[in-house]
Formats: C-alpha cells, structure tokens, sequence
C-alpha cells in the first residue's frame, strides 16, 4: 500500500534547494529550468527544442556538483539521511533533462541529436567519475556503512545503503593516484566508444535499401509484405517495391520469397552491418574489449566477466559458462536434427545444394506450415494491433486490476506514440505509458522498454514513473490496418512485462525502484509476459478477425500451441550462440590481437549448426553488447528463461488468470524491484530456487 498518492511537479523536486534567481539569463525560456504546468509532470515535448540540451546539462551538471559539494562540506558527522538519501536525491534536474535526451535519442534521433549525444558524453562521464573517485564523498559513504548494524533501517534503507557503498567500491574509490586517472581515461574513452557503435550500426542499417521493379519478382509476397514494400518505395519517391534492414521489412521478405538471389544479398547486407567502409565497428569493438579489460584488472579482477558477475544474480563467471554449456549439452544434438529436418524437407522441395542461412526462414516456415497447417498469414488477421493493444491491457487488468485510459491532454513525442493513464483498481494514478509501435529512420531496430522518470518518494511526496514502450511493429498500409506477426504479438507481450515492473513500482529510492534490479534479474518480468501468447484461455477472450469479427477458429488456436516448441533447440542455440559470443570477448585476459571475425568465429563455433557466410558477422551490429549496456549480460536472457519458465509454472497449476499467484508476483516480484536480492525475491514469490530443467523441459526436445 502506498503511503503517498500526491504527483508533485518536477520542476518543484529538480530545482530543490535552488532558486529560479540562480538559473542563468542564458537559459531564460529553457523548459528545462522552468515548472511543468503538465499532468504528472510529463515533459512538454513541443517546448522542447534540440537547442535546450546542452545549455541545460552543462547547468545541471553544475547544479549536480553544487549538491555533492554541500554532502561534503555538511559539518555534522555522517548519517544515512545526509549522506546516502541526499546523494539518492542529488541530480534531479540532471535526471529530467537526460531523461528526455536519451528516451528520444533512441526513438527520434537526428544527426544533430547525436552530435550532442557525443558532446554531452564526455561531461557526464566526467561528473561520474569525479563523484565516484572522490575521496571526501567516500569517506562519509563508508563511515555510515561502517556503522550499517547499529541504524534502525528498514530492508530498502539497508539495500540502498549495500548499493551506495559497493557503487563506489566498484567504481574506483579505493583506487590511489595514476591507477584513478587512469579508470577515468579508460572509462571516459569507453563512454565515447560504445556511443559511436550504436550510431555506426543504425547508420549502417539504414544505408542498405534494395529497390524493386520487376513485379514478377514480388507476385508471389502475401499482400502485406507486398503493400509494406510498395509504402516504402513511395515514402522513398521510387518506384515499385522497396526493402530495407529495418525488422518488419527484412524479415517478412526472407520468410516468404523464393527469390533466392535477392535473399542472398539481403541475408549478407545484413550480416555485415557495419563491416568496413565509414560505419566499420571492428576496431571500436576492439578497443572497448580492451578498455573493458583495463578497468577490471584496475579494480582487482581478471577479467571484465569477473567484474560484472560478481554483482549479478549469477553471481560468478564459472556459474554462467556452466549454466551456458548445460543448455548447449541438453539441446545442441536436438538443433542439428532441427536443421536436418529443414533441410531435407528444403530438398523434397527441389532445393539444390546446402541449406544456407538465407533459405533458413523460407523453409522452415512452409515446413511450420506443412507440419502444424499454421502460418503467419492465418494468424495475422486476428492480430489487428488495435485488439492486441488492448487485449494486453486487458490481461494486466486480469492479473493486476490496472485499467489504461487514452490520454490525449498528454503530450507526446512524435505523432506515431500516444499517451495512456495507467490507473490501479482503487482508481489511483499508477503511471503514464507512452506506446510507440511502428519503425522510422530516426529509431533504433528492435524493442525496448524505457522511462522518463522513475517512482520515487521524496520529502514525504511521491512520484510515479513515466514509461515508454517503444516497439517496430508492422505498419498499416492503404490497404489493412497494422496485422501483427505471431512474434511481434510476443515482443508486445515481453516489452509490457518491462513496462509493469515499472509501472507497479513501490518504494522510496529511484535507483532500486521497478527495472533497477540485477541485469540477470531483469528479463523474468518480461519473459514470463510471453507465456500468455499461447495460452488458449487468454486468446479466446479477444482473437478475432478484424474485417469478420469473428473468433479466432478453436483449430487455429490448438495449432499454435502445438507449435509452440517448434524449432525450439536451434532457436535455443542461436541464444546460446550470443551469450557464448558475449562472453568470449569478456573473459580475455589479455588483448584481443590479429583477425576480428576469426576472434568471433572462434567463440561461436560451439554452436554452429548452420553454414558460416564468409565475410559475414555478428559482433559489429551487436549492440546489446558493445552499447546497449548488455556486456556480460546476454546471457541474462537464457537465465530468465529458466526463472520465467519455472515461474509460469506456479500459474499453470493454480490457474493462468489466478488472482493469488498474480498478487504474489506483484508484491514479490513486480514492485519490490531491487530491494533484496533477487534470489531471495524469487524464492519468496515460487517457495524454492528456480532449476534449469525447467525450461529444458518445457521445451518438450524430441
């Protein structure tokens, strides 16, 4: 139960202790420093231009060091409420303006928004480090750490003050002289580096368009893949049909062509994203191996793994790569027969030569078809998003009793997302959701779950979270409405997961609140999200066609679960293939010299079921690793696989819609974020420590 329901103006928290004479002549008619007049403090987007960013941060920064400085110099000794909470506190108006710089710069981003993020990088790797390197700050953090027994703190106090102190430990306190200048050289360059990666892989992605003009060539496309073309190449002035690398082109194109030249050159076009030319990202991947090395031996480990894991729930290096090899043992056999069963069926169908990558989709879905009578073209017309929307939203109201309300007086973004009021069953205000569903050049591929702003409690006021789910789903064309993919479905599914870990958030301390929770921890909300995809008692509440109206047939939905395990130990190995990936370049000990590609081809070869392409990669375009903050953490997606699979589990033997084991997982799980350790939160919520061979079995291998 929360103790407060009051919403304050971010203006009022982010400018505390500050008053609006200080803010510089300079920054008159800066949004930023000015209040909010907003509901619930939600950034008021068309004040907002690209030239308040930086003015704001440089000023931010300024007012961030002020508050270290004050934490300090404060002449009373030490205590948990003018140490630990003022330093949780410290930063809000830095908060609020990254906080909106960020969100955008990964779903609208621009030349020139990329150019700032470059420039603001260097400065907020620097405020970084000079809090974490500072000694004074230190001190006072350890004296009341020191003293951690003797306080009357309750277990979000002790967890906050856990983090405060290990924060700095691992971040370079204890280092002395040239070994603290050096982890600021080291992790300023790595700041810059995993930046630059990220923009090299979506220029390179969006570089690559392929145009075309012979109808033959597309006559065979169902009408969705044909009419998304069709828009592209119009968007783009051309002719004809045009794709692209972006998912919701790329994909349908290789899964449903027997063209098997342009295949070909897409399938290489995208697997070798930034490979050579301006957007190379190699070398970069290189040094940031390196530079992740460095600053680990600097803190006392062996390897950069070493470093991640220890503040993991996996908690060491050999506990991964056995946990990594145990799934590889149990199904790698079963991927090869997975693959051989492709291929041969691919050869009954007069396929010459070897199975290669670019016929993989291609065949394995008329196989899906053949054995299960279910393809994507039956099941998309009772995805319409519309109803997926709000059958998602109505399954949290199942679970959890949240109602979402469209909220038009809520600014948005860009004109493709909108605004819900996320309300709880007493009727109050939980959160705002953004929902941004479609892809566009100035958004990042795949999908992701971010916020503007955290919950959080301070001065006795409370703030809840603004969260965004932003997603590159299938386009509406002239001709249909936005018809979902059975994966996209899902994606929807697991992204909404993140998004209530946020939304149902309780607790004092942003920094420990919703998401904030150990990397391998994080993915259980979301993936078990995923399980209500094939549950029959779910899609027969709302799966209807969009032009009939009519339920889904009872057929149809007994064919995807059937086959729901499809493939699943080749899909199961591909994961494998980037967790193994992922820590091959973070357990060296040494730096990385000679050939790139033979580095990766020798990480990944225990898991090569398919043919290698030559010249093709998946390090350069990896960007969960090298910049989307995932290094040592692939695996954290297996992992939570294993918590999801045996979590779902307790819903399967009590009911899939039981309002107990919902509330269990809401109040142990969901809104206790990172509050205790995630093994204790699990264990609290399932009555025992979650098992590999509950996900092994679930895979139902044969």
């Amino acid at each position: 139960m929360r103790k407060v329901a009051i919403i304050m103006s971010a203006l009022t928290l982010a400018l505390a202790g500050c008053s609006q004479s200080d803010v510089p002549a300079s920054l008159a008619g800066n949004p930023f420093v000015e209040e909010w007049n907003t509901p619930y403090g939600t950034p008021p987007f068309s004040k907002i231009e690209l030239k308040h960013y930086e003015p704001a941060i440089d000023y931010a920064i300024e007012q961030n060091r002020k508050e270290i400085d004050a934490i300090v110099n404060n002449p009373e000794a030490p205590t948990f409420e003018n140490t630990i909470v003022a330093m949780e506190q410290a930063g809000q108006l830095l908060g609020r303006v990254t906080g909106v710089f960020f969100v955008l710069n990964g779903s609208c981003t621009s030349d020139e928004m990329q150019q700032i993020a470059q420039n603001i990088t260097p400065k907020l790797t620097e405020l970084s480090n000079d809090v974490a390197l500072n000694p004074e700050l230190f001190a006072r953090v350890k004296a009341v750490y020191d003293k951690r027994d003797e306080l009357d703190l309750d277990v979000e106090d002790r967890q906050l003050l856990e983090d405060s102190y290990k924060g700095f430990a691992r971040s370079g306190a204890l280092l002395e002289g040239e070994e603290k200048e050096l982890y600021r050289q080291y992790t300023s360059e790595l700041s810059q580096l995993t930046l630059l990666f990220g923009q090299n892989a979506l220029a390179a992605t969006n570089a690559f368009s392929l145009n075309i003009t012979d109808e033959a060539k597309v006559a065979e496309l169902p009408d969705f893949v044909k009419d998304g073309m069709a828009a592209e190449a119009e968007a783009r002035g051309q002719e004809g049909w045009t794709l692209t690398l972006h998912a919701p082109s790329y994909v349908p194109f290789m899964t449903y062509s027997t063209q098997r030249d342009l295949k070909e050159q897409l399938y290489r076009a995208y697997n070798t994203r930034a490979v050579g030319g301006d957007n190379d990202n190699f070398e970069n991947i290189r040094r940031i191996a390196e530079l992740r090395l460095k600053i680990a031996n600097l803190l006392g480990y062996e390897c950069y793994a070493d470093y991640v894991l220890e503040d993991r729930m996996a908690e060491s290096t050999p506990i991964v790569q056995d946990f990594l090899k145990e799934l590889l043992d149990a199904t790698y056999g079963y991927a090869k027969k997975d693959v051989k069963a492709i291929e041969e069926y691919a050869h009954s169908l007069g396929l010459e030569g070897q199975l290669m990558p670019w016929d993989w989709a291609y065949y394995s879905e008329k196989y899906k078809e053949e054995k299960y009578a279910i393809n994507d073209e039956q099941i998309k017309p009772y995805l319409q998003l519309e109803n997926v929307k709000d059958a998602v939203f109505m399954l949290a109201n199942r679970l959890y009793g949240l109602t979402f309300t469209e909220a038009p007086e809520i600014e948005v973004y860009h004109p493709e997302a909108t605004a819900y009021e996320v309300k709880d069953a007493s009727g109050e205000v939980l959160a705002v959701l953004y929902l941004d569903f479609f892809p566009r050049e100035s958004k990042n591929q795949g999908a992701w779950m971010t916020e503007f702003r955290g919950t959080r409690i301070i001065k006795g006021v409370e703030e809840r979270p603004l969260i965004s789910l932003v997603m590159n789903f299938t386009k509406p064309t002239a001709n249909t409405p936005s018809l979902l993919t059975f994966d996209e479905f899902t994606t929807f599914l697991h992204e909404f997961g993140h998004g209530l870990h946020g939304i149902l958030a309780q607790g004092k301390y942003e920094s420990i609140n919703g998401t904030s929770v150990k990397r391998d921890f994080v993915e259980l909300p979301s993936q078990i999200m995923e399980n209500w995809a094939t549950e029959k008692e779910y899609l027969d509440l709302w799966a209807k066609h969009y032009q009939t109206g009519e339920s889904m047939p009872a057929e149809l939905v007994e064919k995807i679960i059937a086959a729901k395990n499809y493939l699943t130990a080749y899909y199961n190995v591909r994961q494998l293939t980037f967790g193994m990936l992922d820590m091959a370049y973070h357990t060296i000990t040494s730096p990385i010299e000679g050939d790139m590609r033979e580095f990766e081809l020798t990480a990944i070869a225990p898991t090569q079921v398919v043919p290698v392409v030559d010249g093709t990669a998946i390090s350069p375009a990896f960007t969960h690793v090298f910049s989307g903050g995932y290094a040592t953490g692939y695996y954290g997606y297996k992992w939570a696989e294993v918590l999801a699979a045996d979590a779902f589990s307790y819903f399967e033997e009590e009911g899939i819609f039981n309002a107990d084991v919902a509330n269990k997982f809401r109040t142990e799980v969901l809104e206790k974020g990172g509050h205790e350790h995630p093994m204790t939160l699990y264990v609290n919520f399932r009555g025992h420590k979650p098992q590999t061979q509950a996900l092994i079995d679930n895979m139902n291998l044969k």
